[in-house]
């Protein structure tokens, strides 16, 4: 009986051992998920991206949250590694080209917040203003078709062409151009990094080009734009999520971070109107 007895009690220690190991376990588990919920990894493009990320991270530590900024140097994988859980969020791209991503590659993705609006503006060595547009002037434009309704749009405004009637202006192509009478040559094959290059050496007549990479030549859109466009444009930049964690503690503190008073005031004076903040 006594054999019995002690072995029931041995058995009742290793029990209450095991769930005591277990459960001293499953707190470091618990605490090491709560620390790692504390650092929110966002991929974003070098300029501006990147740069105003750098800016918020002292005012995001403030909140309780680490940001770690992890920088791609293209469009395409920033979406990927979202979309893989390689990052938590992503801040590059304008609306367009995220709703365009999400209806091509089935991204479950959601804007989380618009952040800022980096002016797009046609730029030429040879053309001062609209009506010095001459006949037959050549037109280069990126090969990102999300781009294109907005130059578009650009183009219709200055009063060079005119699209059909009906036509939604952000998803329009050039073979949405209905008239255009200065018989504008569109060439819309050119990689956007290549057309700061194209200027340089004066291989077009006008030349859209957007600000991030405008700026890299120091040019900015208000002063040296010969098109420039409007203040509402709905290309504004946004921080994407994935669906499920769009309303995640740690990105509605980044975009609250976003919109303050600092970033607004550090986008304004270091960019000087190349790139306007969004409310």
């Amino acid at each position: 009986m006594k054999k019995k007895l002690l072995s029931l009690g041995l058995v009742t220690l290793l029990a209450v051992g095991l769930a005591a190991c277990s459960g001293s376990q499953a707190a470091k588990d618990k605490d090491s998920k709560n620390e790692e919920n504390k650092t929110l990894v966002v991929g974003a493009s070098p300029t501006p991206h990147a740069e105003i990320l750098e800016k918020a991270k002292p005012l995001l530590k403030e909140k309780g949250y680490d940001l770690e900024v992890k920088v791609f140097q293209d469009y395409v994988l920033p979406n990927k590694a979202l979309a893989e859980k390689e990052i938590d969020a992503n801040y590059f791209q304008h609306i367009p080209y995220l709703e365009k991503e999400i209806k091509d590659k089935n991204y479950d993705f959601a804007n989380a917040g618009a952040i800022h609006l980096e002016k797009m503006a046609f730029y030429s060595k040879s053309v001062k203003k609209p009506t010095d547009v001459k006949d037959g002037a050549t037109v280069l434009v990126s090969n990102s078709q999300t781009d294109w309704g907005r130059v578009i749009t650009m183009l219709q405004d200055a009063d060079l062409v005119k699209v059909k009637e009906g036509t939604d202006l952000v998803n329009a192509t050039f073979d949405d151009i209905e008239e255009n009478p200065k018989n504008l040559k569109f060439k819309y094959d050119i990689d956007p990094a290549i057309l700061t290059t194209a200027y340089q050496n004066d291989e077009g007549d006008l030349i859209a080009i957007n600000a991030n990479f405008a700026e890299n030549i120091q040019l900015n859109p208000e002063k040296d734009g010969v098109i420039v466009e409007k203040d509402n444009s709905p290309y504004a930049n946004v921080i994407a999520t994935r669906t499920d964690d769009k309303d995640d503690e740690r990105v509605k503190a980044l975009i609250e971070v976003l919109h303050s008073k600092e970033i607004k005031d550090f986008i304004n004076e270091k960019w000087n109107g190349t790139i306007s903040v969004v409310d």
